[in-house]
């Protein structure tokens, strides 16, 4: 959806069976494989695609994650993932773009030793390379900021205007300046610094996506809305007094985390922010993983969890994308998905042109 209409997915794979049937019902059987990517070989992929995009696990490096890196079980799904891009290399079938998504803890995981492993591999096939930060809160009403590497096959020709001889504030956080200056000199003969317009300013509030009547969650009953409140430090009270003085109706988010309290000890807190953007989605393991708003008006506190049509609209899907009808499994989806304005802003400020300048005809995904 990201890539937009003039894309034409070739093959699509993802492990997850219920992820599969959502996808299936929104673009329709065959295209997608439901098998371990361990298990595909690069003879699986059909004919030649203009661009290969791996969304690789983050769980192992993520900060919140066990810090195993592109070691573990799932994050390192990266190799036999790159293995496949080998496989077309030696098939005379290496695609012109190779673009990777991920959490921004791949910079600093293992002390960026994972960074710079991912980092060889591209240039060891052929490829030059750069990466950017987008945070989609510069596109949606969602704190949401990620990694994503983009790799271009030697030999291809880049227009004017697309790199840059240095970082950009908006799209190249100090962490990944660090991370680059830390890779090996060898290495960074492939870097590039990718070059990408600043995007329209978002005149959407996280307000204005909120459900008056949802299906698929209850609002809380007023003990269930008071317990919250008990959760919630003096800093955080405090917010929810401000909103009630505020005059205008104010939406907030809020995530259980555990912090430590005067004393030391370890204790559920309830955070909230007013501030028109919600938390960063993610995958619902456990009560505390998934997000709950508040509304104030005046005197008046009534809260829920968001819902999933939210979080959805959250990621930038349009109300006709098919939710699955399990309140879990639509969420799963969503904290595991990529923001849709920042798929397209992507395709329109690096892959279209790169691919049009060299003049590749119709372009296909992988």
């Amino acid at each position: 959806m990201g890539l937009g209409p003039k894309w034409n997915c070739l093959f699509a794979n993802d492990f997850d069976h219920k992820k599969s049937k959502t996808y299936d019902a929104n673009w329709g059987a065959g295209v997608l494989h439901t098998k371990d990517v361990r298990q595909v070989n690069a003879v699986d992929l059909p004919g030649f695609a203009d661009l290969v995009w791996g969304s690789f696990p983050c769980q192992d490096l993520s900060l919140a994650g066990v810090g195993a890196g592109l070691k573990g079980e799932r994050s390192g799904t990266f190799w036999p993932f790159w293995r496949l891009i080998d496989g077309l290399i030696d098939d005379d079938r290496a695609p012109q773009i190779v673009a990777l998504e991920n959490v921004c803890g791949t910079l600093t995981s293992h002390s960026g030793n994972d960074f710079s492993a991912i980092c060889s591999a591209l240039k060891n096939s052929g490829y030059k390379y750069g990466a950017l930060v987008m945070d989609a809160a510069l596109f949606v009403p969602q704190s949401r900021p990620r990694l994503f590497i983009v790799a271009v096959r030697n030999g291809v020709e880049l227009p004017d205007g697309i790199v840059q001889i240095g970082p950009s504030e908006t799209w190249h956080s100090p962490t990944m300046e660090k991370a680059y200056a830390a890779l090996p000199e060898t290495v960074k003969d492939g870097w590039v610094w990718w070059s990408l317009p600043e995007p329209v300013r978002r005149n959407v509030r996280f307000a204005d996506l909120i459900e008056d009547d949802p299906v698929c969650v209850n609002w809380h009953t007023p003990e269930e809305t008071s317990k919250l409140l008990s959760m919630m430090s003096p800093v955080n009270l405090e917010k929810v007094t401000q909103a009630k003085q505020s005059g205008r109706r104010m939406v907030g988010t809020i995530y259980k985390r555990t912090r430590r309290d005067e004393n030391g000890f370890k204790v559920q807190r309830a955070e909230i922010r007013f501030d028109d953007v919600a938390g960063c989605l993610r995958t619902p393991a456990g009560g505390s993983s998934r997000q709950s708003i508040m509304i104030v008006e005046g005197q008046s506190v009534k809260s829920r969890l968001i819902s999933s049509r939210e979080t959805a609209r959250l990621m930038g899907l349009p109300d006709e994308y098919k939710l699955p009808g399990n309140y879990n499994e639509a969420y799963h989806l969503t904290g595991d998905g990529v923001v849709v304005p920042v798929v397209r802003h992507l395709a329109e400020g690096i892959f279209e042109p790169i691919l049009e300048y060299s003049s590749m005809g119709a372009k296909e995904a992988a």
